[in-house]
């Protein structure tokens, strides 16, 4: 008796297990002395009782718990350790606008729905209300059930933002913040736009929308491992505003002297990644970027879901046909440990590593990890942690539907690294063929801007976009403050946005007069400049920052006679603000976005400009 007893509660807790597999992760179970149940709910189970514990992970919660709710009840989590899995009905998951529709901002994390099978009447009354409120917000509820079609669903995750507001530099002068090499947002945003679907306004990053595109800045000379560059002109959406372009040109290393690389690629297998646009794509591209090494460059394999694990040693890229084949063998299945496989790939590139070498790890992933270290500032520290090594991250996002951008942009930040988004084979030969150097190859690290803008010429200022980039200003001379990394060849451009002395604008506020400020009297010294660019980095095996300075003319040009990259890259910018919804933009008309972008295109060898203007003329439809 008390083993068919045992049987009947190990196939519950399989069952149980198997039907929170892939959507709820991190499910632990153990038994225990049965718990005395909650007075609210009348549960009994006689002897030994199995505990349930489910833990909020990655595809439900980024940072904190999901909602319990138990028979209609929002309820502790305390309370749902103590159900008899024998006594659990159903259990279903409820994510993002839905849940938030039913139950406001605490079910920001999603909602985990558990009926059990013995139910009191006011229960019973409970849960019919419940099912009521699901049905009002397109969620049908048969047998128990709960039915929502997946597109229904939005299940991608951005890091929120507070867009940049308009500084006044008599109080503030100083604008500090770590260069963004990342251009992950346009192809993102692209393929939003291509699928027919709304872009999400946390989606869209101004500055990586911009440092997408090529500019023709001149390459630097001598040792400086890069060149600054600035221009200033007028804003196309303000009328009376002014824009500076500042932009970093790295110096481009020539392929026979870029140094060897120990790569390891991180290849998420979990099942989430069965999709044509991730796992299939996600091979085709590392085989892309095979292409690009040689015999002085290793590659090893390293594969997670449920767990982690060796698929290919460190290898020579000499021997392409065995990592090919190793690439062609991987198959999507299981949960997603990703935490688990970062331990393991550091620690392949740490015993391979490289002495003044490319030493790198490129994970491939939707960044949906939801087993073992999952929470995203975990995985920071983590990765925070192994940075010391001298092993630099690339992340490589694929897919749609659970996609996070917010974990992958934050591990790249954290691991020296860089970011792209893969929609298509197209783009993985843009980021991993014709950019390969600039992706892996870095010829600066923690690189830091930091602008004085002086108040004779500048009323108001603002940078557009790099909101998850700003920095203290006394976090600029301190090298222990984590920045950017510029990957040869790489083009890096800021747009401030200008409010002139003496312009007239709808978004000027006074300013508080300050006692002990005089701001009436003005140093004739430098009265012709705008501004003063401070610049630091580091080369990419040292530790001590070297800085630099360049100062800005006040006199701008009109738009019509600024340079082609200037108003394209600030016709991208006046996109990117219009697809935020920004409130500091004027009307804007999209036919004059259009021309300014048209006219700017420039030679176009590779014709991305030109489909920007498509993209634009297709969202504006």
């Amino acid at each position: 008796m008390a083993v068919a007893q045992a049987k009947q509660e190990q196939q519950q807790r399989r069952e149980l297990s198997q039907a929170l597999q892939g959507r709820v992760a991190g499910l632990n179970m153990r038994s225990s002395q049965a718990a005395p149940a909650p007075p609210a709910f009348n549960y009994s189970a006689p002897g030994a009782a199995t505990q349930v514990r489910i833990r909020g992970a990655a595809s439900l919660d980024a940072k904190d718990q999901p909602l319990y709710v138990l028979n209609g009840v929002p309820v502790p989590d305390s309370y749902v350790k103590k159900i008899n899995p024998s006594e659990i009905e159903s259990i279903d998951v409820l994510k993002d606008s839905k849940a938030i529709a039913i139950y406001g901002s605490r079910a920001a994390q999603g909602v985990i729905i558990i009926n059990t099978k013995k139910r009191s009447k006011k229960e019973e009354a409970q849960v019919d209300k419940l099912k009521q409120n699901l049905q009002q917000v397109g969620v049908t509820v048969e047998n128990g059930r709960m039915y929502i079609e997946p597109e229904t669903i939005e299940q991608e995750s951005y890091n929120p933002f507070v867009e940049n507001p308009f500084t006044n530099p008599a109080l503030e002068p100083l604008s500090t913040f770590s260069i963004d090499v990342d251009n992950a947002s346009y192809s993102n945003v692209r393929r939003f736009i291509n699928n027919g679907e709304q872009v999400p306004p946390s989606a869209v990053k101004i500055e990586e929308m911009v440092n997408y595109f090529k500019y023709n800045y001149a390459a630097p000379t001598g040792n400086m491992p890069f060149a600054m560059h600035t221009e200033y002109s007028q804003a196309p959406w303000n009328n009376g505003h002014t824009l500076l372009r500042v932009a970093l040109k790295a110096k481009e290393l020539p392929q026979d002297d870029l140094p060897a690389s120990n790569l390891v690629f991180l290849i998420d297998v979990s099942g989430s990644m069965n999709e044509p646009n991730k796992l299939p794509l996600l091979k085709q591209s590392m085989k892309v970027l095979l292409k690009q090494l040689r015999a002085a460059d290793r590659v090893a394999i390293v594969v997670y879901a449920g767990a982690a694990g060796v698929v290919l040693p460190s290898t020579s890229a000499q021997y392409k046909d065995s990592i090919t084949h190793a690439i062609d063998k991987l198959s999507a299945g299981g949960s997603t440990a990703g935490g688990e496989g970062i331990e393991l790939a550091y620690k392949i590139a740490v015993d391979n590593f490289i002495k003044k070498g490319n030493n790198r790890i490129v994970l491939a992933t939707d960044g949906d990890f939801n087993v073992g270290i999952s929470s995203t500032g975990d995985l920071q520290k983590l990765i925070a942690q192994k940075r010391q090594t001298g092993v630099y991250l690339t992340c490589l996002g694929f897919g749609d539907g659970n996609y996070r951008d917010d974990v992958m942009e934050s591990l790249a930040e954290k691991g020296n690294g860089n970011y792209a988004y893969i929609d298509n084979l197209q783009e993985a030969n843009r980021v991993l063929g014709k950019e390969f150097a600039g992706t892996v190859h870095a010829v600066a690290k923690d690189v830091k801007i930091q602008i004085e803008f002086n108040p004779q010429h500048v009323q108001r200022y603002r940078l557009l976009g790099y909101e998850t980039r700003m920095l203290k200003a006394e976090d600029f001379a301190n090298d222990s403050i984590d920045a950017g990394e510029l990957g040869s060849g790489h083009v890096v451009t800021a747009l401030y946005e200008i409010i002139p002395t003496g312009a007239e604008s709808k978004f000027l506020q006074d300013a508080p007069v300050l006692k002990y400020s005089n701001r009436d009297k003005h140093n004739n010294r430098y009265q012709q400049e705008l501004a003063t660019i401070k610049f630091r980095y580091k080369l990419p095996h040292e530790s001590k920052s070297t800085e630099g300075l360049q100062v800005i003319d006040a006199q701008s040009v009109q738009l019509a006679k600024s340079s082609n990259d200037f108003r394209f890259a600030a016709a991208v910018a006046w996109f990117g603000l219009v697809l935020r919804q920004s409130e500091l933009i004027g009307e804007t008309k999209m036919a004059d976005l259009i021309h300014l972008a048209r006219y700017a295109k420039d030679a176009d060898a590779d014709g991305y400009r030109s489909e920007f203007v498509r993209l634009v003329e297709t969202w504006n439809r």
